[in-house]
């Protein structure tokens, strides 16, 4: 009993020295130190981690291709509003600066696609990347022009149309893929067929500029956009310019597909065969037109818009079909 005294006193003794302690402890603690503890006592620091660790959940990596992807965009959007503001106020764009900006978008553009395009086993070529690919050309084969002839309004178009382009790439769901065999042959009809549609791409945007321009200028209401235009003439001889570079082209590309292709009548070629030497005949009776009759204004973008529709549809329609609506 005496033992068992002796170990409750002890432990009462023990407990009143601990509450002293602490209460000494609150005394000295700031009011600062007091709300840390409280958050520390109340498990603060370890629901905010749970907090943080679920927003984590919601980020997107930081892939590589995710930064040149947003680089691009960026960089199209900046250069788009640049000029969109310059022309909108009918002065003229910093030559030196846009193409600048567009060279720095085209850099980012590439090397996202690079990432898209280059897989382990060959080369992934699917629906929006094959349409990221087509517009990096075109805007590349722009800036390239702009040392030499006045295209430069055309990119406040193709400006937009690659900054969605390499997004819907990054961020738009892929296709039924099919990898491609990198034989030179075939590498070489894919170089050919891109460079065409890509050029064909510039003439209809250049015939699309020709149509507001003639339109505003008949109805005399110039505005602010056409007002740094070239003459009507040198418009058109420019759009010419390019169908006659396209048509060239897509002649290669007809030419080098039917002497690496194994079979242009494929099933799942026929279509896309067909289309393309359709847009030729069009492109073809274009340019002779132009030759021979004087085809201008109107008419011609008629036919250009005409062969153009042709050309898309014979690969990215049928390209949309196998891989979203067929699975083949």
């Amino acid at each position: 009993m005496a033992a068992q005294t002796v170990i409750n006193m002890c432990s009462a003794s023990l407990r009143r020295g601990q509450v002293a302690d602490y209460s000494e402890d609150c005394a000295r603690r700031t009011p600062r130190r007091q709300v840390a503890w409280s958050f520390v006592h109340c498990g603060f620091y370890a629901k905010l981690s749970a907090f943080r660790a679920c927003l984590t959940g919601f980020m997107l990596p930081l892939s590589p291709s995710l930064l040149t992807t947003l680089a691009a965009a960026c960089l199209y959007a900046a250069a788009t509003l640049y000029q969109g503001t310059r022309l909108a106020t009918g002065a003229k764009a910093n030559k030196r600066l846009l193409v600048t900006l567009g060279v720095l978008a085209v850099l980012a553009h590439s090397a996202s696609l690079f990432t898209h395009l280059l897989t382990p086993i060959g080369l992934g070529l699917d629906f929006f990347s094959a349409a990221s690919l087509i517009a990096a050309a075109v805007i590349a084969l722009t800036l390239l022009a702009c040392s030499r002839i006045p295209v430069e309004n055309l990119l406040v178009l193709l400006f937009p149309l690659g900054a969605a382009t390499v997004l819907l790439a990054q961020f738009a769901p892929a296709g039924t893929v099919q990898i491609i065999d990198e034989e030179p042959g075939i590498l070489a009809h894919i170089l050919l067929s891109i460079l065409a549609y890509g050029m064909f791409t510039i003439a209809v945007f250049q015939a699309l500029l020709l149509l507001v321009q003639d339109h505003q200028l008949k109805h005399k209401h110039p505005s602010g956009l056409i007002k740094n235009f070239p003459p009507l003439q040198t418009m058109e001889s420019l759009l010419f310019g390019f169908l006659w570079a396209g048509w060239t082209l897509l002649s290669l590309s007809l030419i080098s597909g039917w002497l690496f292709v194994d079979n242009l009548f494929a099933q799942h070629l026929v279509h896309k065969t067909l289309l393309a030497c359709l847009a030729w005949i069009v492109f073809s009776v274009l340019l002779w037109g132009r030759n021979r009759l004087g085809w201008r204004g109107h008419k011609a973008i008629r036919w250009t818009l005409a062969g153009f529709c042709l050309l898309m549809l014979a690969y990215f329609g049928s390209k949309l079909v196998r891989e979203y609506i067929l699975h083949i």
